[in-house]
């Protein structure tokens, strides 16, 4: 069984090394998860004024993400934060009545030049995903936190560095085993 996962790419950089190691998760793990990477960039700023009619564009991501098996959020640190695009992504999912994200299987990777490896706004990001609007089931206990990443990827986005690619793929067989688990229960308390 292949996973189809919405990677929500928490940079708008064309350049953004955690795009760079979702593509490298997508060629690695295909075999597992169908990978598909979604650009917060045309996401419209979010107003209470648009909130019952989004624009298209704002619709389309909704509906892209929607369209899932689970999601992968791969987010930079700005500031000890989230960046400011990616919160914007979010309040759209948590509104409009839809719960696009709610009970949605998920699992969180970071990178970034610094040795932190967007600790921070991982952090951030959890409780901002703790809203009742959005309450994804996070993978627990398996924080992934790249930090040096410009040093452990290839100008071909592959991670060259053995210690985090075992440490990748561990995460990735954990996060495998926690959707078919969510998943049976799903399916348990429907029937």
């Amino acid at each position: 069984m292949t996973i189809r996962v919405k990677a929500i790419i928490g940079s708008t950089s064309s350049t953004s090394y955690n795009r760079r190691l979702v593509n490298f998760m997508k060629k690695r793990y295909a075999d597992r998860l169908d990978i598909t990477l979604v650009s917060i960039n045309d996401v419209e700023m979010f107003s209470v004024d648009h909130e019952s009619e989004p624009p298209a564009n704002v619709r389309a991501f909704k509906e892209n993400v929607k369209d899932s098996d689970a999601v992968l959020f791969a987010v930079p640190e700005y500031n000890f934060s989230i960046p400011g695009a990616l919160k914007n992504a979010l309040d759209w999912l948590s509104r409009g009545g839809e719960a696009t994200l709610r009970d949605k299987p998920a699992f969180i990777v970071g990178s970034s030049m610094g040795v932190f490896g967007s600790v921070r706004a991982q952090i951030h990001l959890r409780e901002i995903l703790s809203n009742p609007g959005l309450s994804p089931l996070i993978l627990p206990n398996n924080e992934v936190y790249i930090g040096s990443i410009h040093q452990k990827l290839s100008d071909d986005d592959e991670l060259t560095d053995a210690p985090t690619v075992a440490f990748l793929d561990s995460v990735v067989n954990n996060f495998v085993d926690f959707y078919e688990r969510m998943t049976e229960m799903h399916a348990a308390k429907k029937a």
